[in-house]
Order: structure tokens, then sequence, then C-alpha cells
């Protein structure tokens, strides 16, 4: 009933902000972004250096990938996605609601292990410490749909300790609600991508996963066939060209491997 309840706000969210860029109000509004949680602080940022260009401000609607990619399924009129897998990309170009010359990769994220900042525990790589440590639980993951949960239980099945601390996880709709049960103190640790961990100043990194544990974390972007906007092609190009990347290489997203 919980899940059925964040998605009924989720479109709630979306059709408020469609319905604000009807009629007069949409000559004022930019374009409006799907973007996955984790790019919150940073595309916030990118819209505020697109509008100070003289731009109407892009409207952003930030959720999980897999939420948001519902939402276009559903037929919202959006005019960009941002994801933060390929795999819900994928999904939507399968049922051709994306222009597919419009997608690109863009940007790439890390994986890591955050505590509250004050506790010292530092999460070691050997398998045996490692089961030892996570599977005291509660450990904060984002829900399986949701990229974030994905990349972190493949990380944990990679490093052999997945059947040790599955019955511990606690989920969250987003990366960033598994970041904020770290935060509140309902978990004494989460997986999370390394620029949630740079966002939350109530957190520190306690473990870096290797990067052969996990599928690259890449970010796609691409123009919805839905979108009616006339600056969504202009602000795409601008996000995946040197100066929108600058901004979110600020915010700890790297370059895509």
């Amino acid at each position: 009933m919980m899940r059925i309840g964040i998605v009924a706000r989720a479109i709630a969210a979306i059709a408020a902000l469609v319905c604000a860029r009807s009629g007069a109000a949409a000559e004022r509004a930019g374009p409006l972004v799907l973007a996955a949680a984790s790019l919150q602080e940073s595309m916030t940022a990118a819209a505020d250096a697109w509008a100070e260009r003289g731009h109407p401000r892009p409207v952003i609607s930030f959720a999980a990938s897999s939420a948001l990619a519902r939402q276009a399924e559903a037929g919202a009129r959006a005019d960009l996605f941002v994801s933060a897998d390929q795999q819900w990309m994928d999904a939507l170009a399968a049922k051709r609601l994306i222009v597919p010359q419009s997608r690109a990769t863009f940007l790439g994220n890390r994986l890591v292990i955050v505590a509250a900042r004050g506790t010292t525990v530092r999460i070691p790589l050997g398998r045996a410490a490692l089961a030892r440590i996570l599977a005291a639980g509660p450990l904060a993951m984002a829900d399986t749909p949701v990229p974030a949960g994905r990349y972190g239980e493949a990380a944990l099945r990679k490093l052999g300790v997945w059947d040790a601390v599955a019955a511990k996880v606690v989920r969250g709709d987003s990366v960033r609600a598994a970041l904020t049960l770290v935060e509140r103190g309902a978990a004494p640790l989460g997986i999370v991508y390394a620029t949630d961990a740079k966002a939350a100043p109530t957190v520190r990194v306690a473990g870096v996963f290797p990067a052969s544990s996990y599928p690259p974390i890449t970010y796609p972007v691409t123009r919805l066939r839905a979108s009616t906007h006339p600056d969504a092609e202009a602000f795409r190009r601008f996000l995946i060209g040197s100066e929108g990347r600058a901004i979110f290489h600020r915010f700890g997203f790297v370059d895509p491997r």
C-alpha cells in the first residue's frame, strides 16, 4: 500500500507540472524534464545556468528513473528524460516513446556505502568482514526497480555477501529515500551513489565498491516524442555539451566509462 501511495503522488506531481504549463504559463515555463533523483542538485544548477542565458527556466521533476519512465509510458507530456541507467531508457525506446537520435550517454557515477557523520565504521573489502558488518543491519538500499537498487544488489552478489545481507535490507523508493534512512538514523549504513554522499552533509563515505563489482553506472538523456517545447532540444544539447557536463562534474559526476 505504501508503494501505491508513492506512485500515486508521483503521478499527481507530474500532472500538476503539466497543468502548470498550459495556456499562458506554457509560454513562460521552460521544457519539462523528468530527471533521476540523484540529479537533484546538479540538474537544478544546470537549469539555473540555462535560465541565466535568458531562456525560460526548465521545469524539473525528480523521482526514481523507474517511476519517471512509467509516467512517460502513461503519456506524461514531458520534453526530456534523464535516467540513471540504460534499462529504463531502453524500455521507452522499445515503445517508441523517445527520439532515438537524441539519446546520448553523458554522465557516470560510482557506488559507495554511507554512514552517519560522526561514526567511525569503515567497510573492509574482505568477504567475511564485509558480510559481518553489513549483515548486522539494517542496510538501506533503493528498491530493485530503481537503478541504484539493482547496482547495489549486483555489487553485493559479485562480492559474495548478498545471501548474508539480503534479510537485513530496508528499501527506499529512490536512491534519495535510501539516503534519508541513513540521515534519519533508521539504518546505520546505506548504499547510494557517490554524488548522493557528496550532497548530504550529515553522512560520510564509509566504503567504496570496486568499479568491477557492478555494471557501469551511466546516465542517458533523450528527447521524448511527446515533447512540444521549442527549447527542449537546445537544453538537451546544453546538458551534454562541455559547459553542461562541467556543472555536473562539480557535483561529483564523472564521464561515463
